[in-house]
């Protein structure tokens, strides 16, 4: 039996690799490629008919292949994160990705019945931004817009903008209160992101 997660993702992974691995000489284009089969999985996950316990999962893979996980961890955490040793560090962007791809993939389940089209791509200093348009049914279009770097080496999205909703900023806001409300304990925020997923 073919593993549902395998089937979506294996028809681009190629593709993916190979524009991620392409270092320093990407261009604006090299990074709408990226986001072209970004969309494909996210659009094929929202059209699968799947459960939310399935879909949330796939979101997962989606993130792990297209996302630049340790830069949005580290900026999650702002300046606390200096304070952190190295296996803290790793620990908390491994159980951060898990937690922030399940939250942003229910968000994109609210697209079932819709679709998103990738409309253009520019260089903006060091990264590329990459606009596409959500339609959903009964909405009016919104812009999705994602933010592609190789800085990691790999060309890999770090920032989106949902209806001009910042993702780095909204995930840093998020994180700075629960560190805050924790006297700055990232043990107890790990455990807190841990049991809410």
């Amino acid at each position: 039996m073919i593993d549902r997660r395998h089937f979506i993702f294996s028809t681009t992974f190629l593709a993916v690799s190979n524009v991620a691995t392409l270092g320093w000489a990407a261009d604006a284009k090299d990074a709408e490629v990226l986001v072209t089969n970004l969309v494909a999985d996210i659009n094929a996950v929202i059209s699968s008919g799947s459960s939310e316990a399935v879909m949330v999962k796939q979101f997962e893979e989606i993130f792990k292949l297209y996302a630049d996980v340790p830069t949005i961890a580290r900026y999650a955490l702002g300046n606390d994160a200096r304070a952190l040793s190295k296996s803290q560090m790793e620990k908390f962007t491994k159980i951060y990705s898990v937690y922030v791809s399940h939250k942003y993939g229910r968000r994109f389940r609210e697209f079932i019945g819709g679709k998103i089209v990738v409309q253009k791509s520019r260089p903006i200093k060091s990264f590329f931004e990459v606009e596409t348009l959500a339609h959903l049914k009964g909405w009016e279009p919104f812009t999705v817009s994602f933010l592609v770097s190789n800085r990691s080496g790999k060309l890999l999205f770090f920032n989106m903008f949902i209806e001009g909703i910042n993702m780095l900023l909204s995930e840093r806001t998020e994180i700075g209160a629960m560190l805050d409300k924790r006297r700055g304990d990232i043990q107890r925020v790990m455990e807190d992101l841990q049991n809410s997923i």
